[in-house]
């Protein structure tokens, strides 16, 4: 009875507490306009809705940290994720110092303090994460690409500390200022006592949930969008483009200056805009703005997306991802189902090549079978054996879909995903 006693009122806080931080963050500077390009991009057919960069920018997971090596991990679209990310979106951060990421041991301090860690994935730009938090200009931190925030508060400290962490791993910067108290730090992490407890395995750079984990299989109607929605969308006068017929089945569109590839099978697409543009380096904030700006003018969004910084391709060209979410979880398409991301790659703020899948889907489908995804000393196991087989470390893990086709019907499986040291991942359930 006090359990629940305990569960309910923790659920009534939880309520309140998300409708008390929208209030905060409304009007937040950077949110609420799609960026505009320089390319100038004329909006075209609607395949979805449009976004502004900050609807792209959330971090992939969020670890609890809450003393005494006690753990836990919230993934995005998670109750209890969105209110803690919407509180820490309106709070200040100034008065950056930079320091070696040595001269702490991160180990031991996510062991004894509780405290929130923040994972951006691959990393994100200083002004892109400023679109979406409240974080101050500062010269010694604006060039920085950050791929972790980690808030905690210390044993008898009177004020919680928030470091961002270098996506090149050699140095930190330490928030001087910020408006976070020692009781918000410790409301947020007691959100994390009645959820999953996670052990850290490889000091405390990776970490297993101590039970199975139970997912539902997600079921979902299908429709495509057409080689003519994709002309429109892409061509500045469609009239002008002519048909290439292929013999593996894809079709080619062109106006002898773009390309745009059809794959029927694959309900793929793929469009090359070769026009080269000054040879300068790449910047990655404009590269992003521009790539989501792209998007919603040739299109628009189905479904929810996050954005990842891909690798440089050279000195004035750069990658950008975005990975599709149902849900908490990202889905990794690959293979014959080529579903669940958009890549892009940018030259000087223009578009010279964009990819996606032709698939349509609605923002919720019905819920099918139930998978038991293996935990603790049997997740632990497969790890171990993992490594053991491919001869690497295994660096990451995370629960993820795997898009499989049952005729019109796209059916999303749940899983483990596994990151390896050479960037490649294997899947199992």
């Amino acid at each position: 009875m006090k359990e629940r006693l305990k569960t309910a009122m923790l659920t009534l806080l939880v309520a309140v507490s998300l409708v008390q931080s929208y209030l905060l963050i409304y009007r937040l500077p950077g949110t609420g306009s799609a960026a505009v390009s320089s390319a100038g991009y004329v909006r075209t057919d609607e395949m979805g809705e449009q976004q502004g960069v900050e609807d792209t920018l959330y971090p992939d997971r969020m670890l609890i940290h809450m003393g005494k090596d006690r753990h836990t991990i919230f993934y995005p679209d998670s109750a209890f994720y969105k209110l803690i990310y919407a509180r820490i979106q309106a709070r200040d951060f100034a008065a950056f110092q930079v320091q070696r990421i040595s001269d702490a041991n991160w180990e031991k301090i996510a062991a004894d303090n509780p405290g929130i860690e923040l994972s951006f994935g691959t990393g994100l730009p200083v002004p892109l994460l400023q679109k979406t938090m409240r974080i101050a200009a500062d010269p010694a931190f604006e060039t920085a690409l950050i791929d972790r925030i980690w808030i905690y508060t210390g044993s008898g400290e009177e004020k919680p500390r928030a470091f961002f962490f270098s996506a090149k791993g050699s140095e930190v910067y330490e928030a001087k200022q910020l408006d976070l108290t020692v009781q918000d730090v410790l409301q947020h992490v007691a959100f994390g006592e009645e959820w999953m407890p996670y052990t850290p395995l490889k000091k405390h750079t990776l970490y297993v949930p101590s039970k199975p984990v139970v997912l539902a299989e997600a079921v979902l109607a299908t429709d495509s969008f057409t080689s003519d929605q994709m002309q429109r969308n892409l061509f500045a006068d469609p009239a002008v483009t002519r048909n290439i017929h292929e013999q593996d089945g894809s079709e080619i569109y062109t106006d002898s200056k773009r390309s745009l590839q059809i794959e029927d099978k694959a309900r793929w697409m793929t469009y090359t805009d070769p026009a080269a543009a000054p040879a300068m380096r790449a910047d990655a904030t404009e590269s992003m703005l521009s790539a989501v700006d792209f998007i919603n003018q040739h299109g628009g969004w189905n479904g929810r997306y996050r954005a990842e910084m891909a690798q440089m391709v050279d000195e004035s060209n750069l990658g950008v991802r975005f990975q599709q979410y149902y849900g908490s979880l990202p889905i990794l398409g690959s293979g014959t189902v080529r579903y669940g991301y958009m890549n892009l790659i940018l030259q000087q703020g223009t578009v010279s090549f964009y990819e996606r899948s032709l698939l349509e889907t609605p923002e919720a489908g019905k819920q099918g079978p139930q998978y038991t995804l293996p935990g603790g000393q049997e997740l632990i196991n497969r790890i171990t054996n993992i490594e053991k087989v491919h001869g690497q470390q295994v660096v990451d893990l995370y629960p993820a879909y795997t898009p499989r086709m049952n005729g019109d019907t796209l059916r999303l499986v749940p899983g483990w995903v596994v990151a390896l040291e050479d960037g490649s991942i294997a899947t199992f359930s």
